[in-house]
């Protein structure tokens, strides 16, 4: 018997969903691949330091090792050279304010001071005789005037009765006309003589302050002359323990030359040496903190020295209170200098992997821990223990922070056990 054939529809439905299929697949090996491409190293787990990204309080501060020195430190230089002649002193001594240390001998010195006391003499004695040369001629005007004064009183007198004797004819007119001139003569030679004698004074007095001037200077001179010849007698300029103090007798010695310094025996501070990374961190008060038998000691950054060597800056720090007991110079502590307040973020244990990186990217651990994956980061602030974590990074991921001096051209690395 006869039936009829249906037709059927095309599976539209199937067809997309293996379509789907087959494109997913297509992707996850993408993927894959792309994981899989660019440099992959195998390397054993037991080599590696792998931690663990977290949040916890971060202490913004540095590790430095300081060294304690003394707090004021008055250093001793030769003002004048000369050959050893007495030690008086050894070094380690505590010494008190003006307490002779050295005895020094320079026969050069002590000529030159003979000759500078025997000009100084000379010029001495030519200024008293200048002062006397002046002297003698201010009295000599003074002679002069009383001369005339003399003379002006005799003329007048006498003139005065010439002139009556004139008037009765016994004398001529010649002769009264020649005592009236005389007498005119010394009341001009008066005003003259009055007009050098206040010249003269002006100058004399301008000429004596010059002379008391420079024989100041002389004196002076002479003092400081003396002075240097003491200084060859070299005595302690405050109290505290002499240190560097290392000559011999017969030794010479330079003008200038240093040859100890005295330190205050009972109050330090420390030095310390950081990295030029922190100098713009570091400001003057700044915290730091030491620890001595359990107990900290507070101190503040009281100097920075600008000057970078070798990669280093120098600062010091004092003590804010009180000082531990029983340091001593040059002893070594460990501080710890505070750059910031303490905050709440992402941690990530600070390792090796830092100086190789810069920071700037990390190999992340693979859930299943079958790889590590070499990813970009951004890292912050960082200390001894810690170092903050900005961008790249969740909670709980395990990062490798090892060396990665082996691993710098790797995209990928292949824990294998």
């Amino acid at each position: 018997m006869d039936r009829k054939i249906e037709r059927k529809s095309f599976p539209w439905k199937k067809a997309a969903l293996v379509i789907l299929a087959i494109t997913a697949v297509t992707l996850v090996g993408r993927l894959y691949s792309a994981q899989q491409s660019g440099k992959a190293l195998a390397v054993s787990p037991q080599n590696l330091t792998i931690s663990t990204v977290r949040t916890g309080t971060f202490e913004d501060y540095i590790p430095i090792r300081s060294q304690v020195t003394p707090l004021k430190t008055v250093y001793l230089d030769a003002v004048e050279g000369g050959r050893v002649e007495q030690v008086l002193i050894e070094d380690g001594t505590i010494v008190k304010p003006g307490q002779p240390i050295v005895k020094l001998s320079n026969t050069q010195l002590q000529l030159d001071v003979m000759r500078n006391e025997a000009a100084v003499t000379e010029q001495l004695n030519n200024m008293r005789s200048i002062e006397l040369s002046l002297e003698q001629n201010k009295l000599s005007h003074k002679r002069n005037l009383i001369e005339i004064d003399y003379q002006i009183k005799r003329l007048t007198r006498q003139v005065e009765r010439e002139r009556v004797v004139y008037q009765q004819g016994s004398i001529s007119d010649s002769a009264l006309k020649e005592n009236e001139d005389l007498l005119e003569y010394y009341q001009q030679r008066k005003l003259v003589t009055l007009e050098s004698q206040k010249t003269d004074t002006r100058l004399q007095e301008q000429q004596l302050a010059f002379l008391k001037e420079t024989g100041q200077r002389l004196n002076d001179s002479l003092e400081f002359a003396r002075i240097n010849m003491e200084n060859l007698n070299m005595t302690a300029p405050v109290a505290g323990k002499l240190s560097g103090f290392d000559i011999e007798i017969g030794q010479s010695i330079e003008r200038g030359e240093r040859i100890g310094q005295i330190d205050d025996p009972n109050n330090f501070k420390l030095q310390a040496s950081i990295d030029e990374f922190y100098l713009e961190r570091i400001d003057l008060g700044q915290q730091a903190t030491i620890t001595r038998n359990r107990k900290d000691f507070m101190l503040r950054v009281s100097k920075i020295y600008p000057q970078v060597n070798n990669g280093q800056f120098r600062i010091d720090l004092v003590f804010a209170e009180q000082q531990p007991a029983g340091i001593r110079r040059g002893q070594t502590l460990q501080t710890k200098l505070t750059l910031g307040d303490p905050a709440e973020v992402t941690l990530l244990p600070n390792g090796a992997f830092y100086q190789d990186s810069g920071g700037h990217w990390v190999f992340v651990v693979s859930d299943d821990g079958s790889s590590a994956i070499r990813r970009n980061v951004r890292l912050g602030r960082r200390n001894n223990r810690f170092i903050e974590v900005l961008e790249g990074l969740e909670i709980n991921e395990k990062v490798i922070t090892s060396p990665y001096s082996s691993y710098l051209d790797m995209d990928r690395l292949n824990l294998k056990s």
